[in-house]
């Protein structure tokens, strides 16, 4: 039997108290008759569980157990210092605590593992913070925030993508970040929905609290969003004929809202459907691949490109003729 699963278990137990076997049975992805395993050969070992049958029984640790760092495995010592999200965390006033945690951490580790910690600092970064990013906090950030810890409801003032601006009373529940970028998860007319939060224009902290759903889990509610995103976000969808020279430049800036739908032609070019969030980001694009690209649906965007550039090209050559007559002046 393996010691881990003991150790998972009685931390578990320690974090959350007492639990049923078949709720310990699904969070170490093992049977309900594999937790009653553990559970009977430890308790003739160590005698550090409880374990009560019947309604609103289950199974916790001694009330004076502890367990400490001391069992912990190296791979689990690296997961440790393998991340670096100080910048979010200072977003949320938790830089500097998050810092102290992991000095402390390390103070603690057993003597065998403390070479793995520098040995994996100098190995491996996650940075989770996108390159270009605004550094500037949002002037209401703290209202948005206190609002969240506190189950305060907000009178928001929030820019939809196209660029509709409505009011809405909302119950925030949770921030979330994904790729450096802040949502919102809040609750409105009895449902949840999701919001990008630099799109609101206006948050007003209300006197009114609310209560929570009793069932609400956030990573659990999150990654059955992360499921629907593409449909969520990619709402513009269109199709073009990209020359093979610049299929880089679309792994650069659209990495996974693109698929190939027809291998390269005679002529080498290759079709390509594309999702994005808006007309707006679809035409940046195909200026973007410029003379590479060449739209195949749908109209509308045909249209759009053709007119922009015509409307391009005209300012262009008025400021190219205004230039030349100026310098003309200049020569008089």
């Amino acid at each position: 039997m393996r010691a881990d699963r003991l150790l998972a278990m009685m931390m578990l137990l320690q974090t959350r108290g007492k639990m049923t076997a078949q709720s310990l049975a699904d969070k170490l992805e093992v049977s309900r008759r594999t937790i009653c395993a553990i559970l009977m050969l430890y308790l003739r070992l160590v005698c550090r569980f409880m374990r009560k049958g019947g309604h609103g029984g289950g199974i916790a640790l001694d009330e004076h157990y502890r367990t400490t760092l001391a069992g912990m495995q190296e791979k689990e010592v690296r997961t440790l210092f393998v991340s670096d999200n100080t910048s979010l965390l200072n977003e949320i006033g938790l830089g500097s605590a998050a810092a102290s945690m992991l000095l402390k951490l390390r103070a603690v580790l057993p003597a065998a593992h403390q070479p793995s910690v520098e040995h994996m600092r100098q190995r491996v970064l996650i940075d989770p913070v996108w390159w270009w990013r605004d550094p500037q906090p949002l002037p209401w950030w703290d209202d948005l925030q206190h609002a969240v810890y506190e189950d305060q409801c907000i009178r928001a003032v929030y820019e939809r993508h196209n660029s509709e601006v409505i009011e809405r009373l909302l119950e925030p529940y949770s921030l979330v970040a994904k790729s450096s970028v802040w949502y919102l998860i809040a609750r409105h007319a009895g449902a949840l929905r999701t919001y990008r939060v630099v799109r609101f224009r206006q948050i007003t902290l209300l006197d009114t609290h609310f209560h929570r759903q009793a069932d609400f889990d956030l990573p659990t509610y999150w990654h059955k969003q992360l499921r629907q995103f593409g449909e969520l976000t990619a709402e513009y969808r269109f199709t073009l004929r990209v020359h093979p020279e610049r299929m880089n430049f679309l792994q650069e800036v659209v990495p996974g809202r693109y698929s190939e739908l027809e291998p390269a032609d005679s002529s080498g070019w290759i079709t390509v459907h594309i999702q994005l969030d808006s007309l707006d980001f679809a035409k940046m694009l195909v200026f973007g691949l410029a003379e590479y690209a060449i739209v195949v649906e749908p109209q509308e965007l045909q249209k759009v490109i053709v007119t922009t550039a015509r409307a391009m090209l005209s300012k262009q050559n008025r400021r190219g003729r205004t230039a030349t007559s100026n310098a003309n002046d200049s020569e008089i």
